[in-house]
């Protein structure tokens, strides 16, 4: 077979590729040319790669410090087109109010008079005239004793005391007549002074006898068991058909006062003198609060000092008086007193939220006119409730950041919010200071 002849498994090479007429035509290396001519594809990639991977990283890390610090990373803008070193913040103004100087105190809901009530008679329980609870008056009956026996007792004393007097009255008879046969010389005068001692005796014994009618009158009287002072009754101590005896010590009932009522409450000994100068010119207000001093519950005057200061705690007790109209205050209840002892008025008061404080100096952040902020040294006064009373370093009207200090130092740049209704409220208020 000749040589010459084409294999059925030849190939024929590609033409080469052609452009569109008028773009530059590339040269390519003919088939069978060396490898050296052609270009080298693998130095392009070990380039790229790298320069990919350190392009990729250094964006994760910017973006990861901008996400953290909450600013974009390059725009300088935040989504409100504001810029990103404005900071949102709640503001308050100071303004001129009232507030109070408080002393506070742990009480307990006191009753003014306590009565227990016990038979003053023996004899046996016939007649309950009140139900537990019952709010009684001076003067009411409460409670029946069988008075029969003290009757009985009483007629025996009347019969007694007009058998006496009757012969007290056959004695004066004859003393006057001995008087007169004395006077006649018919009888001595021995027998007149007899008679006049005789009739002596009978008069005391007629004063015995009365006596006794006026005992068994009283024991009929204490058989009906009124109330002596209005109050209300509490739970009843002995039912009726029992016999009672004027040396029991467990009572009949108790009565206790609730209108008026006290609450006794101790305040430390350093605030005494300010107490006592204070009562001298005027009366003190005394506003009881409940155990979580949330709820104010009644609001009385002071009544009276303790003559003693309690060494152990170095306190004094002080009682104050409410009129207690709507039952707010129980016996033995446990209260927070508050004693005001002063009521400062027109002076400049601020949100205690406000205020910021640092190891040497308490300090605000005042918002100026630029919306920029400084740092203004402040002196706080009186502290109650959510205000406090600045003495320097505000006037009222100023405003100064609440919410969101913990951002700003001297010349930061502010947005400042305040709350349309907390200039209305303090408005409002008569009294900076006590719980409405």
């Amino acid at each position: 077979m000749s040589q010459n002849k084409p294999s059925i498994f030849e190939t024929k090479p590609d033409p080469p590729l052609a452009l569109p007429p008028g773009e530059p035509q590339l040269a390519l290396p003919p088939p069978g040319a060396p490898a050296a001519l052609r270009p080298n594809r693998s130095k392009f990639l070990w380039i790229l790669v790298p320069l990919f991977l350190a392009g990729a990283t250094w964006g994760y890390v910017h973006w990861s410090k901008a996400s953290a610090s909450g600013k974009p990373p390059a725009a300088g803008k935040n989504g409100d087109g504001k810029g990103s070193d404005v900071t949102q913040v709640v503001a308050a103004k100071a303004r001129l109010g009232n507030i109070g100087v408080y002393f506070n105190g742990l009480g307990a809901v006191t009753p003014i008079y306590t009565v227990t009530l016990r038979s003053r008679v023996d004899g046996e329980l016939t007649e309950i005239h009140y139900r537990e609870g019952d709010t009684v008056h001076q003067g009411d009956l409460l409670v029946q004793i069988d008075p029969r026996p003290f009757e009985v007792q009483l007629i025996q004393a009347e019969g007694q005391l007009a058998k006496d007097e009757a012969a007290l009255a056959n004695a004066r008879i004859d003393l006057t007549r001995y008087q007169t046969l004395l006077t006649q010389n018919a009888i001595q005068e021995q027998q007149v002074a007899t008679q006049k001692a005789l009739v002596t005796q009978d008069e005391g014994t007629v004063k015995s006898d009365q006596g006794q009618v006026d005992s068994a009158k009283l024991n009929l009287v204490y058989c009906k068991i009124t109330a002596p002072i209005t109050g209300r009754i509490g739970l009843r101590l002995v039912d009726p058909g029992n016999i009672v005896h004027a040396a029991d010590t467990t009572g009949l009932l108790v009565i206790t006062q609730i209108e008026p009522i006290s609450v006794l409450f101790t305040v430390a000994e350093d605030q005494l003198p300010t107490v006592l100068q204070k009562m001298r010119t005027a009366t003190l207000e005394v506003d009881a609060y409940d155990r979580d001093m949330k709820k104010k519950l009644a609001q009385g005057t002071l009544t009276t000092v303790d003559n003693q200061i309690d060494q152990t705690t170095g306190t004094v007790r002080l009682r104050a008086t409410f009129d207690n109209k709507d039952d707010s205050l129980f016996p033995n209840q446990f209260v927070n007193a508050r004693l005001l002892v002063q009521e400062k008025r027109g002076v400049v008061l601020l949100p205690s939220a406000a205020i910021q404080r640092s190891s040497n100096a308490t300090f605000v952040y005042l918002v100026k006119p630029d919306s920029t902020v400084t740092v203004r040294n402040i002196t706080e006064g009186t502290t109650e409730g959510d205000d406090s009373e600045i003495t320097a370093g505000l006037n009222a009207g100023d405003t100064v950041v609440m919410t969101g200090a913990d951002k700003l130092q001297e010349g930061s740049k502010v947005n400042a919010q305040i709350p349309s209704d907390t200039s209305s409220k303090k408005a409002g208020a008569t009294k900076a200071g006590v719980n409405q």
